[in-house]
């Protein structure tokens, strides 16, 4: 069992401001990280994940891989590369995505699992969990943010890798 480490709350106001929220947190990251997303349809798991594959440094347009499952992503700037899994189709567990050999290309890369709270924690007792919802509350969005593209997010760091990673710096947005 892993215990929480270090947390974020971030409301992000627009898309753009979900990508820069993933370019941000892109520089704590390093191979052998394991980033869970979760968060409705819509959230903004993907647009998040876009942004880290620009922090990163990646080739590669970061679309959704609901249809491949996995995409790999080569660094450009000589970092990790970045895996981007999407687990929405996956029922089963870890037993069930075996065959995408995660735990083989954890060690050195980055790797981003959407929809994989409750599949794929058992990879790693170090990882980041982040979860993406919309903002609800009586004040209203901002006035230059439009309601439904609101979100609130939480980062939490699970693991000794993240005691002190500077998570709570994000919430500078």
């Amino acid at each position: 069992m892993s215990t929480t480490g270090a947390m974020a709350h971030i409301t992000v106001k627009s898309p753009e401001q979900m990508q820069e929220l993933g370019r941000r947190l892109a520089p704590l990251l390093r191979p052998g990280d394991l980033v869970l997303l979760t968060g409705e349809l819509g959230a903004g798991k993907t647009t998040l994940t876009r942004g880290l594959g620009e922090g990163l440094g990646v080739r590669g347009a970061v679309t959704s891989p609901t249809f491949v499952i996995a995409r790999v992503h080569p660094s450009l700037a000589g970092g990790p590369p970045l895996v981007h899994v999407d687990a929405y189709r996956l029922g089963g567990g870890l037993d069930e995505m075996e065959d995408l050999d995660l735990d083989v290309s954890l060690p050195e890369s980055v790797v981003v699992v959407e929809w994989g709270e409750g599949k794929v924690e058992e990879l790693s007792d170090d990882r980041l969990h982040v979860v993406i919802g919309r903002a609800v509350g009586d004040d209203g969005p901002a006035p230059e943010a439009d309601a439904d593209d609101v979100r609130e997010v939480t980062v939490t760091g699970f693991g000794a890798r993240w005691a002190d990673a500077g998570l709570p710096a994000l919430e500078t947005c």
